[in-house]
């Protein structure tokens, strides 16, 4: 299966697909992906999310994510169950609703927190009302 405008958010094999997905399937996601790796630096970021949330992608690939992109998720809700589920080995998919607060007026969103162990990246999907 791959990926297209209407893979859904909370679609059960989710982190499978993105972690085989090229930049033209991420592109096409109607949600904000984010896919960073073990040193919290953010290596995919989606057309979605950089059009949301007013960010081009040179600017975020490569930075921290937790300290430079979106410290509003710096925060035992978000960045800690990443930690967490790398320390225990543990997979992660936890869809939790959230209020962004960087660069823009507070939005309520929902985060789908994705890791697989093993996995070179972990995920933040974000998806907008």
């Amino acid at each position: 299966m791959t990926l297209h405008a209407e893979t859904p958010f909370d679609q059960s094999d989710l982190a499978a697909l993105l972690e085989h997905a090229d930049t033209a399937g991420l592109d096409a996601l109607g949600f904000g992906v984010i896919g960073f790796d073990l040193d919290g630096r953010v290596q995919r970021y989606n057309a979605f999310e950089s059009q949301a949330a007013g960010l081009r992608a040179q600017r975020v690939l490569g930075e921290d994510l937790f300290v430079a992109v979106a410290p509003c998720m710096n925060n035992f809700m978000v960045a800690q169950r990443f930690s967490d589920a790398r320390a225990e080995g543990a997979p992660l998919d936890d869809t939790i609703n959230y209020v962004l607060t960087l660069r823009m007026r507070p939005t309520k969103v929902k985060l789908r927190l994705l890791y697989q162990p093993g996995a070179a990246l972990a995920y933040v999907l974000v998806q907008r009302p």
